[in-house]
């Protein structure tokens, strides 16, 4: 079976390439994550989203809970909605048209960020937190399409690489556009290198949050740009004569008929059950992993942009070695391997902070530095940020396996179902790691404690890992 995924109707299979390295289609496919994945960095985990809850909103703890609404609002949207698109475009066929029109709404809707002025003037709270829910809900639906998109753009032999390729240009993007930002309108006015801008490019206003704003329009013109590729070299699925209108009414029925018939597939349902724990860990780890940062290491706006550079830059890393593992070892044992070590980092990260090393070991916030730069001088802060580092390598492989497994235990044929399923497991729960956070920081009034849950989430879905047969190493074909 899994020498067929590959072939394409009227052209010959891409697998023809894997020993010349990606097709050309294969690179657009990666590179199509490194468009989108910088709204996760720069609008919804370091720069506008804290902007938002801090500023806008006034009030950290209500800004908190206005963003996890949003979050919980499009989730739930995504979850129901997802496997419906995924079975529809089964039906349907082609899967660029439709991403098409998701980029061409995401880009403008993410550019309109910027007329949001703290005092709610140009764009009202209200309007924000429309625009994060409807771009959130096209995001998931983007991921469904391009996911689907995979076995088409790359093969079975060209899948792993492909994928962790994919996580390695959405970080490497990321990362850049950070810099970017950094270099252009946070270090300006801070500090008196010869390489940084004396003040914020293009004039903005720091007192008006102009380069918090600008992000929106930076990531929206960025999105367009490298979704081109995609589009004119990535070769689509052959559409058929249905109607998308018409897949869509007789979707929910077959979404249906898939979980139903997950049965014949006990392995990928398997895998869908665990992923759906352990992911939720992951997502819980995004939403919270820059506000604990801030709080315990009493970080602010310079050191969580650096913190975030740093994280980016190291999970680039982690989808290219993502690839090579599962190459070696098989998509299953890679994905054990990512969330074990993405548990132990958390647990070490969990026992620092600036008076204290690994729970246990007190320490001076006044002792001497490590080093005299502008940032992460203690020894606890050091230490921290090469756990985090540790996370963001771990939780990125993790990501670029889960998916290559899918690829693996899903049936060909039905390829954009099961990663409607995979999509619906991994936000049908989302709001349970918030849920989990949220109660074991209140009971315990601690950020620590409100952090153990996250780690029992990702120890509960590697155990369900265990329970998945296949999944090795492929073995490769006679020449």
């Amino acid at each position: 079976m899994s020498d067929s995924r590959g072939a394409s109707p009227g052209g010959s299979s891409v697998d023809d390439h894997q020993e010349r390295g990606l097709s050309r289609g294969a690179l657009s496919w990666a590179l199509f994550q490194g468009a989108r994945d910088p709204y996760v960095i720069l609008i919804t985990i370091y720069i506008f989203s804290p902007y938002f809850a801090n500023v806008m909103v006034g009030d950290p703890v209500r800004g908190q809970a206005m963003v996890a609404d949003i979050g919980m609002t499009y989730g739930l949207i995504a979850a129901i909605t997802g496997p419906l698109l995924g079975v529809a475009i089964d039906q349907s066929g082609a899967r660029k048209p439709l991403l098409a029109l998701m980029v061409g709404l995401m880009a403008p809707l993410t550019a309109c960020l910027w007329f949001a002025a703290p005092d709610g003037s140009g764009l009202p709270m209200a309007g924000v937190a429309a625009i994060l829910i409807v771009v959130g809900v096209l995001f998931a639906w983007n991921e469904v399409l391009h996911n689907a998109l995979l076995g088409q753009a790359a093969g079975p032999h060209q899948a792993a690489h492909a994928s962790g390729l994919a996580l390695a240009l959405g970080s490497a993007c990321s990362v850049a556009m950070l810099v970017f930002v950094l270099w252009a309108f946070a270090l300006p006015g801070h500090v008196g290198w010869s390489f940084i801008p004396a003040t914020p490019l293009f004039g903005l206003d720091v007192a008006a949050h102009e380069p918090d704003r600008i992000v929106g329009p930076l990531v929206g013109v960025f999105m367009v740009v490298a979704s081109l590729p995609l589009f004119f070299f990535t070769r689509d699925v052959a559409a058929t004569d249905i109607h998308p209108l018409r897949a869509l009414r007789s979707s929910l029925r077959e979404v249906i008929a898939t979980v139903r018939g997950l049965k014949a597939h006990r392995d990928a349902a398997v895998f869908l059950a665990a992923r759906m724990i352990y992911t939720d860990g992951m997502t819980a780890l995004l939403l919270f992993g820059g506000v604990y940062a801030a709080g315990v290491m009493q970080w602010g706006v310079l050191e969580m942009l650096a913190f975030g550079i740093c994280l980016s830059l190291c999970g680039a890393a982690g989808g290219v070695l993502a690839g090579w593992f599962d190459t070696l070892f098989g998509p299953k044992r890679a994905v054990q391997v990512e969330i074990l070590g993405a548990v132990l980092c958390l647990t070490a990260q969990l026992g620092m902070a600036r008076d204290r090393l690994f729970f246990v070991e007190p320490f001076d916030p006044t002792s001497q530095d490590v080093w005299n730069g502008p940032m992460f001088r203690s020894l606890p802060e050091v230490i921290y940020l090469a756990l985090g580092c540790g996370v963001a390598v771990f939780v990125t492989g993790s990501y670029a396996s889960s998916r290559t497994l899918m690829v693996r235990l899903a049936p060909a044929e039905r390829a954009a179902a099961f990663f409607g399923l995979y999509a619906l497991s991994g936000t049908v729960t989302m709001w349970l790691g918030s849920m989990l956070v949220k109660f074991a920081t209140a009971a315990f009034q601690s950020q620590r404690a409100g952090f153990m849950p996250i780690a029992l989430l990702l120890l509960a879905g590697l155990a369900g890992t265990f329970f998945i047969r296949g999944g090795g190493p492929l073995k490769r074909r006679a020449a």
